[in-house]
């Protein structure tokens, strides 16, 4: 059986067998100063190449990545293992990975970005160490491509991707233990490997692919497969990561948002597009040039015949490569790799970011493993049979290689500086990113460019009409300017695009509001509420429309629930404050004026009315001359004195003071104030105020009958 078993070897796979068969314990040998001094500099190559992207800023959806303030505490570490959706992806080893660095060194993007330059060279180590395992040629020189690739710019450059270059790692810890177990058939050996497994789906899901990817190599090795040797071990393997894949694609449909019209194909345009995907990063990885950050979205139709060349194309490399599987597997081995690790991002299976393009960099960093072991291999394989001259020739042709890849990497990370500059580079190549205009937009209205901004978003819905996003930033910088009937416009057109979007709806109704439609206002945020219950924002907007509405108590509950989820929002502590003191609940409005004036001490509304309630409270417990003009004093200062109520409330501190001659000289300036802007009602309040102050009555004998300053 062994005889006839040998004969069905191809005539390359016999040398690689025999080398492995020399060397059995391989991969298990003590690591020799060689290996250390190749994995040192294969490092340091890694840190030199990708210095550029050192200083780079947070980009894109980073922000949502590193671990968001509500989930800093121990506490939060819990709901990222224990609730779905509290994070941005269900990868609680991920974030909490982010959450131990924002421990170590907060929101410095610099920490970030050396972890994942450090994760993407262990990975490459690692490579070097399983392909050395498998006695597969050139195994260094394949991980030195890995690590030098510019098309892995994408992974290790953008802080977000820390997903793949950590499951990278777990991945090739896993299938290197997983190799040791073939061999010892050790239990240890074998729940070591599927405990790393684990980790790595915990991780990024793409990783689900490994027992997949081990029936490969090892059909590889051996020529066929044994169901009890090779498959059944692989079985919780494979229940585990498909599993992890239902799940993760259920999180991106309900929760991320992979459904609607973008992913309206039909099961035939699915392969035209899983054809054209393959052909794409094998055309990326043999010729890295003109990568970008978002690729152009193809248009998918099974109408057009020239579509149907790369899913043909594809098979017939396919049949040919099994053609010729006896005289050497390897080609078909690394093809069946690469596809089916980039088998979860072909089209098969909805993805988010499918909204903007179907292909990305980043989503072939574990498939191009096939490709690069396969090149490197022949590469080695071809200089080895050559004579001296011509193997000196072809190492020089792979040391050129490697530093050409190296160069290309450093320039491609210069993109990655910060936020502006990808876009605007994305958007060079990328004429129609609708994504990469919005994005530029954002970023330029946080810097304060806000007719920068305007131009970028109006482009983008100029490119996508659908562009929710992109309607939903316009509208907010047009009401900002004043533009509400144009804002209004945009707000309508997303709350029709994206029913579910929250803050749609809630900032529809604040405009609406302004505009005089408080009615209408009120059912958007309703209905923002419905949408989000624990909403902060709409909280406080319906309760400040409440309260014009007279309906002072509904008021106070939605200012309450405000502060149940933002406890230390100024605003609906001022506003609570106030609704309170409308139902005469004096003293509580106090406790909520003093809170608002310490989180914000320059807060003017909260001083000032927090200053009248000390002047002019029924209760003489309550009243604190001394304090009163502290605080008014202050608000006076922020004011420049040009405010007629803060110089109200000055002038009723003086005289709970007992400094009458001070509050009539703070009377007499608010009432010109009042009478030159015209506010009748407090010029009113004013003259009878200041006959008191300048009679000096006794302060207390009209406190009883106090109420807040009117205007």
């Amino acid at each position: 059986m062994a005889r006839s078993k040998r004969q069905a070897l191809t005539i390359a796979d016999k040398q690689l067998l025999r080398q492995a068969d020399a060397t059995p314990r391989q991969g298990t040998q003590p690591i020799g100063r060689r290996d250390l001094l190749l994995a040192a500099g294969l490092l340091a190559a890694v840190f030199a190449a990708y210095q550029p992207a050192w200083n780079g800023g947070f980009v894109w959806d980073d922000n949502a990545h590193v671990t968001k303030p509500e989930l800093r505490s121990w506490q939060g570490l819990s709901e990222i293992w224990l609730t779905p959706g509290a994070a941005q992806q269900y990868y609680p080893l991920l974030h909490s990975v982010f959450w131990i660095e924002h421990k170590l060194w907060g929101d410095s993007a610099l920490g970030y970005h050396l972890v994942n330059i450090l994760m993407h060279g262990l990975a490459a180590i690692l490579v070097a160490i399983v392909l050395r395992r498998l006695a597969v040629p050139g195994a260094y020189l394949a991980a030195a491509i890995f690590a030098l690739h510019p098309v892995h710019v994408e992974s290790v450059a953008w802080i977000t991707e820390l997903k793949n270059t950590l499951s990278a790692v777990l991945y090739l810890g896993a299938a290197l233990q997983y190799l040791r177990f073939d061999r010892t058939q050790k239990k240890s050996d074998y729940f070591a490997a599927l405990s790393l497994f684990v980790l790595a789906l915990m991780s990024k899901t793409v990783t689900a692919t490994l027992p997949g990817a081990l029936l490969v190599v090892f059909w590889w090795r051996r020529g066929r497969l044994s169901w009890r040797r090779d498959v059944t071990p692989l079985l919780p393997f494979f229940a585990l990561g498909a599993a992890a894949g239902l799940f993760t694609a259920w999180v991106e449909r309900t929760q991320i948002g992979a459904e609607g019209a973008a992913f309206d194909l039909t099961v035939v345009e699915r392969f035209l597009l899983a054809g054209r995907v393959v052909w794409f990063y094998l055309g990326k990885l043999v010729w890295p040039a003109d990568l970008i950050f978002i690729y152009p979205r193809w248009h998918v139709s099974q109408a057009m015949w020239q579509q149907y060349v790369y899913p043909a194309a594809l098979v017939l490399l396919v049949i040919t490569l099994w053609a010729v599987r006896r005289r050497w597997r390897g080609p078909l081995a690394s093809l069946l790799f690469f596809v089916g690790t980039l088998f979860p991002v072909l089209g098969f299976v909805n993805v988010y970011p499918f909204v903007f393009s179907y292909v990305a960099d980043h989503f072939q960093y574990l498939a191009s493993l096939g490709i690069i072991a396969l090149v490197a291999a022949g590469a080695t394989l071809l200089a080895n049979r050559a004579a001296a001259l011509g193997r000196s020739t072809g190492y020089s042709i792979c040391i050129a290689v490697v530093g050409t890849l190296g160069v290309l990497t450093w320039r491609q990370c210069g993109m990655y500086a910060d936020a502006e500059t990808l876009y605007r580079a994305t958007i060079a190549r990328n004429p129609q990113c609708a994504m990469a205009e919005n994005n530029l937009g954002n970023v330029l209205a946080d810097a304060g460019r806000k007719e920068e901004a305007l131009l970028h978003y109006q482009a983008a819905v100029d490119i996508q009409a659908d562009c929710d996003a992109a309607h939903f930033n316009l509208a907010n910088v047009l009401a900002a300017r004043g533009e509400t009937d144009a804002a209004i416009g945009h707000f309508r057109r997303v709350v029709a695009l994206r029913p579910d979007k929250a803050e749609a709806h809630n900032n529809l109704g604040r405009v609406l509001a302004a505009c005089g439609q408080p009615d209408e206002a009120m059912a958007h945020y309703r209905r923002a509420l419905e949408i989000r219950p624990n909403y902060p924002e709409a909280h406080y907007n319906l309760a400040n429309a409440l309260v014009a509405r007279g309906q002072v108590q509904k008021a106070v509950d939605h200012f309450q629930q405000t502060l149940a989820v933002q406890p230390k929002c100024v605003e609906a502590h001022y506003g609570l404050g106030n609704a309170l003191a409308m139902l005469g609940r004096l003293e509580e409005a106090v406790s909520h004026y003093r809170e608002a004036a310490q989180l914000r001490p320059d807060y003017v509304p909260a001083l000032n009315d927090l200053a009248w309630q000390l002047a002019t409270h029924a209760d003489a417990s309550v009243r604190n001359g001394t304090k009163a003009v502290e605080l008014a004093r202050r608000a006076e200062r922020l004011t420049g004195g040009e405010q007629a109520d803060v110089l109200d409330t000055l002038a009723a501190a003086y005289a709970e003071s007992g400094q009458f001659a001070d509050a009539v000289a703070a009377a007499r300036k608010a009432l010109t104030l009042a009478e030159k802007q015209h506010r009748r009602k407090l010029a009113d309040s004013l003259r009878q105020r200041l006959a008191l102050y300048e009679a000096k009555t006794p302060f207390r004998q009209r406190t009883s009958n106090s109420s807040p300053p009117a205007g």
